[in-house]
């Protein structure tokens, strides 16, 4: 089978949530710009494994494509073990993609398709428009009780000050739920709204904004945009630049970051050429926390894909710790939650290879009315559970917020 893509602009000044028609689109959103998906040409099966990368990749490769590959584009979102096969990947039918004043429909059609008819995806703003959820957010409890994850951050800090690791991330959950179902269009557009620097997303009831990206990929040239290190805002400028000046100078902070830029570097060495980056971090301001980030840049050996560089990368110990193997093992035996795909890579490609992979951070799990919010933290040495723990529900007032909670 052929697919045949073709595309024509659109004058439509609505953001792309507000012209996507289907309420599980999938959104790739910062600043305005983006795209917005729906309907589905090519399903994936992605599995699990080392390799699954490879397989959407060779799923990509393999098809038969009439027209430009670069608007081809398949949306991915990983799950955090690769051995749990929940991992989802798919070539949507309509495509919106926006760049400035610029915005155009990409459609997706196989060659012996009839004609327009049932089958025919929605034009844009055909569908029922976003809509906020009614009736109040309510708590429905966390994997692990505040008391028992304290406990599990003690239980780190030990085996870090014993040297068993130098950094594990422990992450815990938020389920909430109300009386009537959630659409990952309003919550994207809130979310896209108070963190317009970051990376909005929504794929198969995945949504969030993150604030890191894991790779992008233009031709050889790839960077990584490395966060770690977490300070909270202050509405009094003065306070808030002191919290920012506390942040570059905290030993703790800065060696929590400065393990995380490193395991980016060290698989980028053996994939790219000409790796770059500062040596000091600079800070990363968003609307509620602040981060240390350090940018690193590079251009590729071999001709990888993004996806394949972005699974590659994952997990780097912004998400995970170090050294790997043993903080992954840690993470099992003392975090008491599953992460399904929050803290893996999300985003896109076209059927060249480039495209965007951020971390799937700042997000909940959609299902109906309910609702699984995460946050995650960085340990080490020097750290502090009742901090970490504040720190943790920083980080979940972004998506409280879009909630309504």
């Amino acid at each position: 089978m052929t697919l045949v893509v073709t595309s024509r602009p659109v004058s439509d000044s609505r953001s792309l949530p507000e012209l996507a028609p289907d309420p599980d689109a999938l959104l790739w959103l910062r600043r305005g710009d983006g795209m917005a998906a729906w309907g589905r040409a090519v399903a994936i099966e992605v599995g699990a494994g080392p390799d699954r990368a490879d397989r959407i990749r060779a799923s990509v490769a393999g098809l038969d494509i009439d027209g430009d590959p670069r608007d081809l584009r398949v949306f991915a979102s990983l799950s955090f073990d690769p051995s749990s096969g929940r991992s989802r990947a798919v070539v949507p039918r309509r495509i919106l993609v926006r760049d400035g004043d610029h915005t155009r429909l990409v459609m997706i059609d196989p060659s012996d398709a009839a004609s327009p008819g049932d089958d025919e995806p929605a034009a844009p703003g055909q569908g029922p428009p976003p809509r906020p959820h009614q009736g109040r957010i309510r708590y429905a409890g966390s994997s692990l009780p505040d008391v028992r994850w304290l406990e599990a951050v003690a239980t780190a800090i030990t085996l870090i000050d014993e040297g068993d690791v130098s950094k594990v991330v422990l992450a815990r959950d938020h389920a909430v739920w109300c009386h009537d179902t959630f659409d990952p269009r309003h919550l994207a557009m809130q979310l896209s709204t108070r963190f317009p620097g970051c990376w909005t997303f929504h794929h198969d009831g995945l949504v969030g904004a993150t604030p890191e990206l894991l790779l992008s990929r233009r031709g050889r040239a790839v960077r990584s945009l490395v966060l770690a290190g977490t300070a909270g805002r202050d509405p009094d400028p003065d306070v808030d630049r002191a919290l920012g000046e506390a942040l570059l100078t905290s030993d703790k902070d800065r060696r929590e970051h400065d393990l995380a830029a490193a395991s980016v570097r060290d698989v980028l060495d053996g994939l790219v050429d000409d790796v770059s980056a500062p040596q000091q971090p600079d800070l990363l301001d968003l609307d509620n926390v602040r981060h240390l980030a350090t940018d690193v840049t590079g251009t590729l050996r071999d001709d990888l894909w993004a996806v394949q560089v972005a699974d590659r990368l994952h997990p780097t110990a912004a998400v995970g710790g170090t050294p790997r193997t043993r903080a992954l093992a840690m993470i099992g035996e003392i975090e008491g939650m599953d992460r399904d795909r929050y803290a893996a890579p999300v985003g896109w490609m076209d059927a060249t290879g480039d495209g965007e992979f951020g971390l799937a951070l700042r997000c909940a799990r959609l299902s109906g009315a309910r609702a699984r919010l995460f946050a995650g933290v960085g340990i080490v040495a020097g750290s502090l559970p009742e901090d970490e723990l504040s720190e943790t529900r920083l980080k979940l007032r972004a998506m409280q917020h879009a909630l309504g909670g």
